[in-house]
């Protein structure tokens, strides 16, 4: 009979493998230096492995570690197909296929204005703007807004079955979930309106009129002029921007979209995630999955393991004297003192992560109410550098072993 935790870990992997395979996005959120990104390629590598479906991982990590792990020379924003035989290094035959993208912002913008922008000229007229890169590059929340664009676009195309997105880390966890709005919001600014107002017309508010007087004395009439002029061509955008904005907030709520919060049991992270975890909720968008990485292993909790360390110390010297001659090397012999040090070190090392471990539990705990999926991936040194690795942080997500695990599924035709 198996015991309840192998039945927890077959019902999770069960649980992973339902979920992934009924959604077309899973973004995934946390706060920064969880690892995220890699949490985000493993979850789509082990998709690609797994299941019988196109997969399609989106970055937007600065560090383009990404590209090395999964064997490409290089991302960009056009998707590049990871090679089988990157699979076939990992001793893996995947079932079916995986795509890498990273989020460009210059030649995303750009492509926004193309789109948005009512006619050619005024594109280009806009693309020309000096002022154009500095604002569009700086945008508050800029890459928020646009990595949630570039996913609502990839989705309308509809060419992948699985569309996992790595977002961009925030300082506040709302960020992301309100970039939409955020950029509805601008378009209806009162800066937006005193910037263009005066220049769209000669009438200008009396108690305004002091605001632009100043700002001519400060900022010179020709960079308030550059600014207006500018301002004044966005605006020309901005029922396409409003439109794509509401279209990007319905794909956030649909049920074909889950979250992914990926964090560490560490206080801060910790509390990040938790945050996160609660504003999804107020705002009712789907939490599918949970990943706490770097996890300390379980049997730092157990208490006969703490046990053992307690008497290590306690019997530090009997031992000493036992394991002396035995550690021994020839024409090196080792001192019954120093073999006790070790053992005393050893024991008060293990004390101390059992600490660690012990909060790292009642956090995962506190973490884990009120939804079904918690993966954790445990410690491990080193950073994940090929696929061999990301598939097998996969397969702890995942639950269980490696590709023969749990049922046979395959993507429904869309």
């Amino acid at each position: 009979m198996r015991s309840v935790n192998a039945v927890k870990e077959a019902f999770r992997g069960a649980g992973i493998e339902q979920l992934v395979a009924a959604k077309e996005v899973v973004v995934a959120v946390g706060p920064g230096g969880v690892g995220k990104t890699t949490t985000a390629a493993a979850l789509a590598a082990t998709a690609a492995q797994r299941l019988d479906a196109k997969v399609l991982v989106l970055t937007v990590d600065p560090a383009r570690r990404l590209a090395d792990a999964l064997g490409l020379r290089g991302i960009g924003n056009q998707a590049t197909r990871v090679c089988s035989d990157a699979f076939a290094a990992g001793g893996v035959e995947p079932k079916g296929e995986l795509y890498a993208a990273m989020l460009d912002m210059s030649e995303s913008w750009d492509e926004l204005v193309r789109r948005h922008a009512p006619d050619d000229a005024t594109a280009r007229q806009i693309l020309a703007n000096p002022l154009y890169q500095n604002v569009s590059r700086r945008f508050a929340q800029g890459h928020d807004y646009i990595a949630m664009e570039r996913l609502y676009e990839i989705h309308e195309e509809g060419e992948y079955d699985l569309v996992v997105v790595d977002t961009p880390p925030s300082r506040n966890a709302l960020d992301l979930l309100d970039a939409p709005e955020r950029m509805k919001e601008f378009f209806s600014s009162r800066l937006l309106r005193w910037l263009t107002v005066p220049y769209r017309s000669r009438l200008v508010n009396v108690a305004a009129r002091p605001f632009y007087q100043v700002a001519d004395r400060v900022l010179g009439s020709q960079l308030l002029q550059d600014l207006a002029d500018f301002f004044i061509l966005l605006q020309t955008m901005q029922d396409g921007f409003v439109a794509r904005a509401d279209a990007v907030s319905h794909l956030l709520r649909d049920v074909r979209t889950t979250f992914l919060v990926v964090t560490t049991l560490e206080a801060t992270p910790g509390r990040e995630a938790g945050e996160m975890i609660a504003a999804l909720a107020e705002r009712r968008l789907h939490l599918g999955l949970l990943v706490c990485n770097r996890v300390l292993p379980r049997t730092l909790t157990d208490p006969s393991a703490a046990r053992a360390a307690d008497a290590m110390a306690r019997f530090s010297e009997e031992l000493a004297a036992s394991l002396a001659d035995g550690l021994s090397v020839e024409r090196e012999p080792v001192e019954e003192g120093v073999v006790r040090l070790v053992l005393e070190e050893v024991a008060q090392s293990f004390g101390n992560l059992r600490q660690v471990a012990t909060r790292e539990a009642e956090l995962l705990h506190e973490l884990s109410e009120g939804h079904e999926v918690t993966a954790t991936v445990p410690y491990q040194p080193g950073n994940v550098s090929d696929l061999a690795a990301l598939l097998k942080m996969g397969a702890s997500i995942w639950g269980g072993g490696g590709a023969e695990t749990g049922p046979e599924q395959s993507r429904p035709p869309r």
